[in-house]
C-alpha cells in the first residue's frame, strides 16, 4: 500500500479538498492498468478508494483531513463495512443498530464479507438509526469492535466477519446526518461500480495476452494453433468483448465527470457487461491453453479464479439488470 502511495497512485482515491469530485476516468484507468498487471494490487487500490468514498463525498473538513491523507500515502489503511450475513444486495434489510446513549452512538449488529476486514485501520460502516441508514467511521481499536474471522475464498483477498458489541463512537464519527446513510451508500457505489467494471475489463486484457501468446506458440497437428480457423474465431470474440467492455466503462466515468450526476443505469451497464464478458474472455482463454489452463500456479488459472467475484461484490449482476430495468421503467432499483 505504502508502495502504490509513493508511486501517487492513491491521490486518485481520495477527494481531499472541500467541493472537490473524483476524476472517474483516472480511477478506472488506474483499475484498468493495475488489474491487467496484479489482481491482488488491484483490490488493495480499490479498497482505499471505496474505504473512504463516504467520506470524500460526504465527509466534514475535520474527518477528511484527519483520514484522508494517510489513506492517499499508504500509510493508512481503508473499509466498507455494509454487508451483512442477511442482507448483500438489499442494503434495507440491514440489521446492525445505532442508538444514541449519553452523548455518543453505540453500534450493534455484524457485517461480513469485508473487504480488508482484520487488516484495516478504520471502517465505514453503515447502521440502522432512529431516523434511519446512518454512516459512521470506526476506528480499528475502538472499543466493542471485533473481527471474528477471515474468510477464505476461491482468490487470495483479505475478507473477515467483523462483530460489533456495543461499540461506542462520538458525533465526530458521523458521516454527514443521521439517515442520510442510504444516499451515501448508494453515491459511493455510483462510483465504484464503474471501476468495477475497469478491473473486470483489466483482467480481460491480460487473458487475451496471454491466449494470443499460447496460440502462437503452441502446435497441434503440426501447425500453429493460430492457424485454425476455430481459434481465430474465439480470439475475435475474445477483442470484441473487450473493445465493448471498455466503450461501456469509459462513457460511464466520461458522463460522471463531464456532467458530475448521477450515473445509476451507465455504472449498472459497465459494470454488468465488463464482468460478465470478462469472465467469458477469460475462460476462452483457459480453454486455448487446454490441460495446462488448469495446471495451479498458471495466469489463466490464477485469472480464472480472480474474475469470479467481481460478478458478485458491489452489486450482483442480477441487481444491475434490476437497475437497468428500473431506469428505464421510470422507478427506484437499489
Amino acid at each position: 500500500m505504502r508502495r502504490l502511495g509513493e508511486a501517487g497512485l492513491l491521490r486518485h482515491c481520495c477527494v481531499p479538498e472541500e467541493g472537490g469530485r473524483f476524476d472517474l476516468r483516472a480511477l478506472a484507468l488506474s483499475r484498468d492498468i493495475l488489474a491487467s498487471r496484479d489482481a491482488l494490487v488491484d483490490f488493495a487500490f480499490a479498497m482505499q478508494g471505496l474505504g473512504t468514498g463516504p467520506i470524500s463525498l460526504f465527509g466534514s473538513r475535520d474527518q477528511k483531513h484527519r483520514y484522508l491523507p494517510a489513506v492517499m500515502s499508504g500509510e493508512r489503511i481503508a473499509a466498507f463495512a455494509l454487508s451483512e450475513p442477511q442482507a448483500g444486495s438489499d442494503v434495507q434489510a440491514l440489521k446492525t443498530t445505532a442508538a444514541r446513549q449519553g452523548g455518543r452512538w453505540v453500534l450493534d449488529g455484524t457485517k461480513t464479507w469485508i473487504s480488508n476486514g482484520g487488516i484495516a485501520h478504520h471502517y465505514v460502516v453503515f447502521a440502522r438509526a432512529a431516523e434511519g441508514l446512518s454512516a459512521f467511521i470506526v476506528d480499528a481499536q475502538s472499543p466493542g469492535l471485533h473481527v471474528e474471522g477471515r474468510i477464505e475464498t476461491l482468490a487470495p483477498h483479505p475478507l473477515a466477519t467483523l462483530a460489533l458489541r456495543g461499540c461506542e463512537v462520538g458525533d465526530e464519527a458521523l458521516i454527514g446526518a443521521p439517515g442520510q446513510g442510504f444516499g451515501i451508500a448508494m453515491a459511493t457505489l455510483d462510483v465504484f461500480r464503474t471501476t468495477v467494471g475497469a478491473a473486470a475489463l483489466g483482467l480481460a486484457r491480460h487473458a487475451l495476452a496471454e491466449a494470443l501468446e499460447r496460440v502462437r506458440s503452441r502446435r497441434v497437428f503440426g501447425k500453429a494453433l493460430a492457424e485454425f480457423q476455430l481459434t481465430q474465431a474465439r480470439l475475435a470474440d475474445m477483442a470484441l468483448a473487450v473493445d465493448a467492455a471498455a466503450l461501456l466503462v469509459y462513457r460511464a466515468a466520461w458522463a460522471k465527470d463531464s456532467a458530475d450526476r448521477r450515473i445509476t443505469r451507465e455504472a449498472a451497464m459497465a459494470k454488468l457487461f465488463a464482468t460478465e464478458s470478462a469472465q467469458q474472455v477469460i475462460d476462452s482463454a483457459l480453454q486455448l491453453f487446454g490441460g495446462a489452463g488448469v495446471a495451479c500456479g498458471t495466469a489463466v488459472e490464477r485469472l480464472y479464479r480472480e474474475v469470479r467475484a467481481l460478478r458478485i461484490y458491489e452489486g450482483t449482476s442480477e441487481i444491475q439488470k434490476l437497475v437497468i430495468a428500473g431506469s428505464l421503467l421510470g422507478g427506484r432499483a437499489a
